[in-house]
């Protein structure tokens, strides 16, 4: 059976760089500068002041909300300041800057075993809550939020996302290789907080070790399979991964929740194992250095707020045909503000790219080709939203789809003359949003 959808494109996907590099622990770095606002919705709110002591694990920030998540200091050391600092987009947001005194000693409590065996689905949520973990496949919706669906929406499948489809990145490959139970005893937490009866593991067929490694794992399980996806880009996005995985489709303006589905990364099922398991908060992720411009291409365990700088120090440097840095994979990524910017909850990679390969886009009239539309995931058509956002026409764009587009770039990435239609749509998503707030 071939699991796949319709549309998408299969992009070069430049993964040998470091697919075979094992995940290495990079040393905590001396400032780590962690933002208050990690995720989707409201920003934390700091607990602690410039002066404190603190130590690796312990919260920093509380929730501002339902919809949002706390952070916990990555480094053991002093608080030296609280202050508005540069994402990687150049973004200045509130972050806790502490200053490390090199002993990362643990928050009492963390990283101690629990028998989770005996938790309920309340308790293993609050777990989750608690530790501020959220999506680790670019989204970074907070998990906890996830798994806590309506009582009317009953979830019948967990999804876990060991896709990958972006080029390049290879973080997810090498965890499912290095760290298949945890991974497996995350999705089993998650169908228990859900009461999901089904888990799926799905992983595109260029990862045939992960494949073999997971499927050996799962083999005796009823309740858990695994699924070879066919090698094509966005595999990995929520509503492509559904419609590949069971045949269902969530319906315009939908939630995935709506076809009886949660969809998580497998790097959030491993991070939710930790934090129920170890008592261990998201305080560090695996970040892939990588790209035909990086001297030393690496998987690295990385700890939240570290200077994006230290990781290229670390991985040799840039070449010097480096064009350009993104924070991210090259479809969806960002290119890099600053290379001080720190490594957040959602840094899956970080790319060092050639002229050759970076997006350069140098616009051309567009030629009604179609082939934007043959590769839309979702079935759009790109070219008219495109013209309509261009000449301020929203509510057009808006009755053609625009906020149903998921900004994969597969339009952009195919299109003969350069059109650069992320960004356009980026502009009307925006435009329509500030619309609807002044209704």
């Amino acid at each position: 059976m071939k699991y796949t959808f319709s549309g998408g494109y299969h992009p070069p996907d430049g993964k040998s760089y470091s697919e075979k590099m094992p995940i290495e622990k990079m040393p905590s770095p001396k400032i780590a500068a962690i933002h208050l606002h990690q995720h989707i919705g409201a920003p934390s709110k700091a607990i602690v002041n410039i002066g404190d002591e603190v130590k690796v694990g312990q919260p920093i920030s509380e929730a501002g909300g339902f919809v949002s998540a706390p952070v916990h200091a990555s480094v053991s050391g002093k608080v030296k300041a609280i202050a508005k600092i540069a994402d990687a987009a150049g973004n200045k947001t509130d972050a806790v800057i502490i200053e490390s005194d090199g002993r990362d000693e643990l928050f009492p409590g963390v990283g101690e075993k629990s028998d989770y065996s005996q938790f309920t689905a309340d308790e293993i949520k609050k777990k989750i809550a608690a530790s501020g973990i959220t999506g680790m496949g670019g989204a970074r919706f907070p998990t906890h939020v996830k798994l806590s669906p309506p009582a009317e929406k009953k979830i019948n499948h967990i999804i876990l996302n060991g896709v990958e489809c972006e080029p390049y990145l290879t973080a997810d490959d090498r965890l499912m290789q290095e760290s298949p139970d945890t991974i497996i005893e995350g999705l089993k937490l998650m169908m228990k907080v859900t009461g999901a009866e089904k888990g799926i593991i799905g992983i595109e067929k260029n990862k045939p070790e992960s494949i073999r490694i997971m499927k050996e794992k799962t083999a005796s399980m009823h309740d858990i399979k695994v699924i070879d996806l066919e090698v094509k880009y966005p595999q990995g996005g929520e509503k492509q991964l559904i419609s590949a995985a069971i045949g269902k489709e969530v319906p315009s303006g939908g939630l995935p929740m709506d076809v009886g589905v949660v969809v998580s990364n497998v790097g959030t099922a491993n991070a939710v194992y930790e934090a129920v398991a170890l008592n261990k908060p998201y305080y560090e992720r695996v970040v892939s250095v990588t790209g035909e411009s990086i001297t030393n291409p690496k998987n690295l365990l990385v700890r939240i707020g570290t200077p994006t700088s230290e990781l290229i120090e670390y991985c040799g440097g840039v070449k010097e045909d480096v064009y350009k840095v993104v924070n991210g994979g090259p479809m969806m990524g960002a290119a890099m503000y600053s290379m001080e910017a720190p490594v957040h909850k959602g840094t899956s990679g970080i790319l060092c790219l050639s002229k050759e390969n970076a997006a350069v886009y140098e616009e051309q009239p567009c030629i009604s080709c179609g082939k934007c539309v043959s590769v839309c995931p979702l079935r759009l058509v790109p070219t008219e939203i495109q013209m309509n956002v261009q000449f301020k026409k929203y509510e057009e764009a808006e009755k053609l789809g625009i906020l149903d587009c998921m900004l994969c770039g597969t339009c952009a990435y195919v299109c003969p003359a350069k059109r650069n239609l992320v960004h356009y749509f980026n502009i009307g998503k925006a435009k329509i949003a500030e619309m609807k707030r002044k209704k």
